[in-house]
């Protein structure tokens, strides 16, 4: 296949060099000079995955149409607060062309999950979602992974999951858009708060309660939007939950940390050039909560330590003071 991979990032990168070599002929578009040249003069990215090589079947450009040009796919990689105005400068798509999110985020201003971003943008396009446990440096050295590939047109799934997959990088179908863009968007919040419990040295106890209380938070709001239980609790969900709130290669868990020793999250994201983007999925989450009568208070209080500059301690006592509940209860609140 011809494929068009927007964004050249660590997972955008990581995402070229799997599908470089499957075979398939792929651009790489990255807004960033450096990057496009870095791989051109080296077969590196200088700023991500740096030290990984990039197959020559992948092709880095700064020519966002020229990349698009004759593509049967593009996978759209980059944050989620770029990915409205990324579309926009896509300009036109040939009918049926397959568009792919791969971002695990939610629009800061609508609060739209990004499958839902293409299809208004593309509507005569085919949608699909790809998420799950990925860590985007191991995907890039080939190491063995497992993800979701989703969408409501089955046949383009299946499509997807056998050009896209491989041996190494296993891929499931699912029908569940919902809850598998839901699952990759609001996990990335309990890993930052996650990072805040580890930060603050609370021990392996707290971590495996805010895993747990977490998932439940997330199930609750994507099965308010329409997503299935079952999806929260596999690859997308659960799976993914566990990676991003324990792995070492967390940007979300890293930023928990670094909020936890007095550290801005700013100046987290200056030095790695990495988004972390449970800090921007948080407000949407919790907009989507009061939508839907649903109860975050794990969100509820990640954001005030992002906004309101409330201490990462005493927001990590309110949930501990919480009153107690029942766990077995259809809308346990904690």
């Amino acid at each position: 296949m011809t494929i068009a991979v927007v964004g050249g990032g660590s997972w955008g990168t990581a995402l070229a060099i799997h599908l470089g070599r499957q075979g398939h002929a792929v651009r790489l578009w990255a807004r960033e000079p450096e990057v496009v040249e870095g791989i051109l003069s080296r077969r590196r990215n200088p700023w991500y995955v740096a030290d990984v090589d990039v197959p020559e079947a992948v092709v880095p450009t700064g020519d966002l149409a020229g990349a698009l040009a004759g593509a049967e796919v593009v996978i759209v990689a980059v944050p989620s607060e770029y990915v409205r105005a990324t579309l926009a400068g896509l300009g036109g798509l040939p009918p049926r062309t397959c568009v792919v999110s791969a971002t695990k985020g939610l629009d800061p201003g609508t609060h739209a999950r990004m499958s839902e971003l293409i299809a208004a943008r593309f509507p005569d396009a085919r949608v699909a979602a790809l998420s799950g446990p990925t860590f985007a440096r191991e995907v890039a050295l080939g190491r063995p992974t497992a993800c979701v590939i989703a969408s409501a047109d089955e046949p383009l799934a299946l499509q997807l999951q056998q050009a896209l997959g491989s041996r190494e990088f296993r891929l499931y179908t699912n029908r569940d858009v919902v809850g598998v863009e839901m699952g990759g968007a609001l996990k990335n919040v309990i890993a930052v708060a996650t990072g805040i419990a580890d930060g603050l040295g609370l021990g392996e106890n707290a971590r495996a309660a805010l895993i747990t209380r977490g998932l439940a938070e997330m199930t609750r709001l994507a099965v308010a939007l329409g997503g299935q239980p079952a999806t929260l609790a596999g690859l997308a969900g659960m799976g993914d939950l566990v990676l991003t709130c324990t792995g070492s290669l967390s940007r979300n868990r890293a930023l928990g940390m670094a909020l936890a020793q007095g550290r801005s999250q700013e100046a987290l994201e200056r030095e790695t050039r990495m988004v972390a983007e449970g800090a921007r999925t948080v407000g949407s989450a919790l907009a989507l909560a009061a939508r839907t009568g649903v109860s975050l208070p794990i969100s509820e209080e990640l954001a005030a330590v992002l906004r309101d500059g409330k201490p990462p301690a005493e927001a990590l006592a309110a949930l501990l003071g919480r009153p107690f509940t029942r766990e077995d209860a259809r809308v346990a609140r904690v």
